[in-house]
């Protein structure tokens, strides 16, 4: 018999020293049924339960690529920076990035917890100062893509 094998053969029997109080049906019984399941399960985890309630806030998002016109790259970019000042004070928008994707591609990240924090972003005060400067500054109208939120990790 290999040594992987005998370790595997070996690994039931083992769980007794660290839980002598197991019955044999416990300690052969599939892990989710088994009391071990309680410490080894991702619901007793508090990582994967934080990484559970993040993504629970984060619903919705918009992706936002826009192009600067030529020679008007240095102040989308500091458009965008300021920008920053606005989002923080939207309490519907708990992430926001302001991105520079190639010399004249830029673009705006930014997520929601519902639908309804998506559309006051849309209508809100960052939407309508692009509106405003978008034809001084854009060589073509903004591609907004909504999306969907699967998963995320945010600092805490």
């Amino acid at each position: 018999m290999s040594k992987l094998r005998q370790l595997a053969a070996l690994l039931p029997f083992s769980a007794l020293l660290i839980a002598p109080t197991l019955s044999q049906a416990q300690l052969f019984s599939p892990l989710s049924d088994s009391p071990l399941s309680e410490l080894t399960s991702e619901a007793s985890n508090p990582i994967h339960t934080a990484q559970r309630q993040e993504s629970a806030v984060i619903k919705n998002a918009l992706f936002v690529r826009l192009e600067a016109k030529p020679g008007k790259e240095k102040e989308l970019a500091h458009f965008l920076q300021e920008g920053l000042d606005l989002a923080r004070q939207e309490g519907t928008t708990p992430v926001w990035f302001a991105l520079q994707l190639g010399p004249s591609t830029f673009g705006i990240f930014d997520a929601f917890s519902d639908e309804a924090g998506r559309q006051a972003h849309l209508n809100g005060p960052i939407a309508q100062a692009l509106g405003a400067n978008a034809p001084n500054l854009l060589a073509e109208a903004p591609s907004i893509e909504r999306i969907d939120v699967l998963g995320t990790k945010l600092p805490q």
